[in-house]
């Protein structure tokens, strides 16, 4: 006897609907100065270039094109997918994301019960010999999967949560700590939901994704206004400035390193420039062990 569909499970994602809107916000934000046409006199209803306009600029026609932008991208070739993508001037990581979206992997009709993250035993000691370095590793939607002590004195006591509420983007948008913990907040924001529109590229099948993604639509405006960009990225390294409440502003560099054998998971490490005020600052943390950890984490 085949399993019975759960009722009470969130709906998956449209991906012909996010196909179609990715398209349309990729189209909008150019014009045709900005890719060589020339400025045509009648005034443009909407933001962008037109669909004609788009589809001679990747040499296909404005009827294919349309039929691509209305989700049905059954039968496009990568090809033309990358004359699209050029066209766009997407980024890398746009590229993908348009990739998975108009040819998705085949899936059996049968979705799978979700798979339990789970870190490598090694990586959970590499974590610990990080001495004095905040380092922590992210899973699948931006989960907190596991963590040193130094990661837990900068951003918080994670392990006095529930697993389920161990989320980036969960603590970034209904948790009023991390909103002062970082100080250019609107662009970890931002970040936090490109991240999760690439792994929705990819899963759109995922019930924890689609629930995740509801829950923040109905608590947090900022969330629902940033999701309806469909802007995406990839996680790499940068800068983060933070607001500590016991050493004060850190600045805080950071490298994500992408797992080889887990494409859902990886590590990211902070540190700071040495004899900086910041690493001072990251030392004085270490010598006060967990007297240093942070409890206020989670709340809404």
């Amino acid at each position: 006897m085949e399993d019975q569909p759960d009722p009470s499970a969130p709906e998956p994602l449209d991906r012909r609907a996010e196909l179609s809107e990715f398209l349309r916000t990729r189209r909008a934000r150019l014009q045709p100065q900005d890719v060589g046409l020339p400025e045509f006199g009648r005034a443009r209803r909407v933001p962008g270039l037109r669909r004609e306009e788009l589809a001679q600029l990747a040499g296909v026609s404005v009827a294919y094109y349309t039929r691509l932008e209305q989700g049905n991208g059954r039968n496009v070739s990568a090809e033309v997918l990358d004359a699209i993508a050029r066209a766009l001037r997407l980024s890398d990581a746009e590229h993908a994301h348009l990739t998975h979206m108009a040819k998705p992997a085949q899936h059996k009709k049968k979705r799978r019960p979700a798979r339990v993250q789970r870190v490598r035993t090694g990586l959970l000691h590499l974590l610990d010999s990080l001495d004095g370095i905040p380092a922590y590793v992210s899973g699948a939607r931006s989960d907190i999967l596991a963590w040193n002590p130094m990661a837990a004195a900068v951003f918080g006591d994670w392990g006095a949560l529930p697993p389920e509420e161990r989320n980036w983007a969960r603590l970034v948008f209904l948790s009023p700590a991390y909103r002062d913990l970082f100080v250019e907040w609107d662009s970890k924001a931002s970040d936090m939901v490109s991240y999760l529109r690439l792994y929705a590229g990819c899963h759109p099948d995922d019930p924890q994704l689609s629930a995740l993604v509801g829950e923040l639509s109905v608590k947090n405006d900022e969330f629902r206004r940033l999701w309806a960009t469909h802007n995406v990225k990839e996680k790499g390294h940068g800068i983060k400035r933070i607001r500590h409440p016991l050493v004060g502003d850190m600045a805080l560099s950071y490298e994500t390193l992408h797992l080889p054998d887990d494409e859902e998971q990886c590590l990211v490490v902070y540190h700071a420039e040495p004899d900086s005020e910041s690493a001072q600052a990251l030392r004085l943390l270490a010598s006060w062990g967990a007297d240093a950890v942070r409890a206020d984490v989670g709340g809404a």
